[in-house]
């Protein structure tokens, strides 16, 4: 099964956050500023190596925590 991100996915959270595709872990790239944005929803899709290929989408809430004040 292959792992990534959907493409409604900005490029923007892209930079903030990687998928490594054959485990789906999803890792931050990028700084994250509560004071900026609180959470984000990113659109996950897996597929597999099948002949048509079968996917399956879900959706990742991340809420951000406010930790230096």
């Amino acid at each position: 099964i292959y792992y990534s991100f959907s493409d409604a996915i900005s490029e923007k959270i892209q930079e903030l956050f990687k998928i490594d595709n054959p485990s789906g872990e999803i890792l931050t790239d990028g700084e994250l500023d509560f004071e900026d944005v609180q959470s984000y929803d990113l659109d996950i899709e897996a597929r597999d190596k099948g002949t048509p290929p079968l996917s399956g989408h879900c959706s990742v809430e991340l809420k951000v925590l406010d930790v230096n004040d």
